[in-house]
């Protein structure tokens, strides 16, 4: 049976059409359209008209398909009037509106109530930086963006659970919004949804859209694990528990799975998150910056022709002297765009280590401190959690960067299997799949199904000790 996910990325969206069946699971990407925010005013924006549009044409190339679900990056929202019409384009996660927000908030008050790592680009400081403006006055009804997707699609509204549990607004463990803090915030209890389930089905296709997409209306739109890392870690192709993961790509998602939350000072200190998975499981997380530092650089290097080309810069990485220089890859200082080689510098100089003198130099600086800080993530989890592993997934975009793989197999002391690179999507895929009775219903049958069907590379420690 044919199903297709629709997966938007920070820097482009697609729309995936897998083939599914007893011991199979094939995806062809049927299109692939740019993601590129617009800046108006001064402020960030999706463009999310232009990304609707690439899904709709992506979902006429897919062709007929028995169900469609969508996921996408957290926290950023669509806000619409009471007649259902989106008041103004959603704002992009990198805006600088948040800044100094956080820091009006309690932040041992919120860790407790939500679990939530405070990070400026949470949806409760977006939604508290926005307090006074009209368009939020205007507002009827909060949508995240993979629910607003869904809703143009099908007409419901909802919240997805585990791209609710990134906002900040949802009570710990995900048993519903957290009304006292909405009671804080002076937010109508009604701006926020009804929860949603991996699973449930949101609807079938408006007629409309469907013309548009060229399916047949009674096309299904199940509700998947809407975040993108929700998917990503339930296409993680682990057995057992212990085990450790890494969604890498634009962003480093660095934890275990829990089935609680973990609540602790000692965890929100540390800076761990507790996100919602794939049935009712815990994300106990760090973020951390990912390939957005070489992405940025590389940016910045293309603007000043520089002629580099990520190949080079890996090989010449590869070969380049370890550890000579490292910087914190989750320090907030990195967040913004912008020339991301004078940031890496000015961090390496603050901290009296030799500046990297060339973009070779600059790749291997990244690299190595992508390696460390996932190192110290791993470890940190463990200890937090009680949960020792023996193994770390590596899924995502980063797993074609066969050099980051070895080196957080040498930084973990730990092997290292890097697969599937679309893991999101096949954990998008699979949740369709099995409410459509077509898979092993449970988690471990779907990492099974994972671990016949997908190649993964294992990498091992070269230094042990």
């Amino acid at each position: 049976m044919r199903i297709a996910a629709v997966d938007l990325g920070a820097s482009s969206g697609r729309v995936i059409t897998a083939e599914v069946g007893p011991g199979r699971v094939a995806l062809t990407e049927s299109a692939r359209f740019a993601n590129t925010p617009v800046r108006v005013q001064g402020t960030l924006h999706w463009n999310i008209l232009e990304l609707y549009g690439g899904i709709l044409d992506g979902l006429r190339r897919a062709g007929p398909v028995a169900s469609v679900g969508v996921d996408s990056w957290a926290v950023d929202y669509g806000l619409l009037d009471a007649d259902g019409r989106l008041l103004g384009n959603p704002v992009h996660y990198r805006d600088a509106r948040t800044d100094g927000v956080m820091e009006s908030l309690p932040a041992a008050e919120l860790y407790a109530a939500t679990g939530i790592a405070l990070q400026p680009f949470n949806t409760v400081f977006q939604l508290a930086s926005a307090r006074g403006t009209a368009q939020l006055a205007a507002a009827e009804r909060l949508l995240l963006i993979p629910d607003l997707i869904t809703y143009w699609l099908t007409g419901a509204q909802g919240a997805e659970l585990t791209n609710a549990s990134t906002t900040g607004l949802l009570a710990a463990g995900g048993t519903g919004w957290a009304k006292p803090l909405l009671d804080r915030l002076g937010l109508p209890a009604g701006l926020l949804p009804p929860l949603w389930r991996p699973g449930d089905p949101a609807g079938t296709l408006l007629p409309s859209v469907a013309a548009d997409a060229g399916l047949a209306e009674e096309t299904l739109v199940t509700v998947v694990a809407s975040h993108d890392t929700a998917s990503a870690v339930a296409g993680v192709p682990a057995e057992g528990e212990r085990f450790a993961y890494i969604s890498c790509g634009t962003w480093s998602l660095v934890g275990v799975e829990l089935d609680r939350p973990v609540v602790s000072d000692e965890s929100r200190d540390a800076g761990f998150t507790n996100e919602i998975g794939v049935d009712g499981t815990v994300r106990l997380l760090r973020n951390v910056m990912g390939l957005w530092l070489l992405q940025e650089c590389l940016r910045h290097w293309a603007s000043t022709g520089a002629g580099v080309t990520l190949d080079g810069l890996l090989a010449g990485a590869a070969a380049a002297p370890a550890g000579r220089s490292v910087v914190d890859a989750t320090d907030p200082a990195f967040l913004a765009p912008g020339d991301m080689p004078a940031r890496i510098a000015a961090a390496c100089a603050a901290t009296g280590q030799p500046v990297p003198a060339d973009p070779v130099a600059m790749t291997r600086c990244i690299l190595d401190s992508l390696a460390l800080a996932y190192r110290r993530a791993v470890e940190d989890a463990q200890r937090l959690s009680g949960r020792a592993v023996d193994v770390v997934h590596l899924v995502g975009g980063g797993v074609r960067n066969e050099l980051l793989c070895q080196l957080t197999a040498d930084a973990c002391g730990l092997p290292v299997l890097a697969g599937p690179v679309e893991a999101g999507a096949l954990g998008n895929v699979l949740v369709q799949a099995r409410a459509l009775g077509l898979v092993d219903p449970s988690l471990a049958g779907m990492r099974a199904l994972l671990r016949e069907t997908q190649p993964v590379r294992r990498y091992e420690p070269r230094y042990t000790g």
